[in-house]
C-alpha cells in the first residue's frame, strides 16, 4: 500500500486505480441520463392555442407599454375606436363587440367619461337604452394612441418579417 490507502495503479502510481473507478462511475451515469432521456417522451408540437395565445399576450404586452405613456389602457383604446364610428352603441353591443363582461365595460366606459373621453346619451328612439359616444377630446386622445398603436404594429410586423401577418389572425378570429 501506498501512503495514501490508494491501490498503486498500471503504473505504479497512487490514485489511478481511483481515477479508473471514477471515470467509470461518470460513465455509468451518462448512461443512465441518457437512458433516462430517451424514454422521456419529447416535449409535444405546442398547439396552436397556445401560440396564439404567447403571441397574444406579448403583442399586447408590447402594446400597453406604449398606450400607457398616454395613460391609457388596451381595453379603453379599443373601446374609443369602436366608438369612432360616430353612430353610438349600446353597452350589450360593447361588451360583444369587445368580449368584455358587462360590469368590466361599465367600469371602463365609468373611467372614460369621467376623463371627458366619451359620454353617455339616451337613445332617441328607446328612451331606456344608454348609447356611450365617443367626445371631441376622445377623438383628440385617439388619434395620439392610434399613432403609438401604428408605430407598436408597425415595429411587430418588421420583426415578423411579414408584410400582412394580420390575414392569417383574421381567418382565426372569424371560427
Amino acid at each position: 500500500m501506498t501512503a495514501t490507502g490508494a491501490a498503486p495503479g498500471v503504473d505504479g502510481r497512487p490514485g489511478d486505480a481511483a481515477a479508473r473507478a471514477a471515470e467509470q462511475a461518470v460513465e455509468q451515469v451518462a448512461e443512465q441520463v441518457v437512458g433516462a432521456a430517451a424514454q422521456r417522451p419529447a416535449a409535444p408540437e405546442p398547439l396552436l392555442v397556445e401560440l396564439v395565445t404567447l403571441a397574444h399576450r406579448r403583442l399586447s404586452g408590447g402594446l400597453a407599454a406604449a398606450l400607457a405613456e398616454e395613460d391609457c389602457t388596451v381595453d379603453q383604446w379599443r373601446l374609443l375606436r369602436v366608438l369612432a364610428d360616430d353612430r353610438g352603441h349600446a353597452m350589450g353591443e360593447l361588451a360583444q363587440a369587445l368580449l368584455i363582461p358587462q360590469a368590466s365595460l361599465s367600469r371602463l366606459v365609468d373611467s372614460l367619461a369621467d376623463s371627458g373621453w366619451v359620454y353617455r346619451r339616451q337613445d332617441d328612439q328607446d328612451r331606456r337604452r344608454i348609447t356611450a359616444h365617443l367626445s371631441r377630446q376622445g377623438r383628440t386622445r385617439l388619434t395620439r394612441l392610434d399613432a403609438l398603436a401604428a408605430a407598436h404594429d408597425d415595429a411587430v410586423r418588421r420583426a415578423c418579417g411579414l408584410t400582412d401577418p394580420a390575414h392569417v389572425l383574421r381567418r382565426l378570429a372569424a371560427l
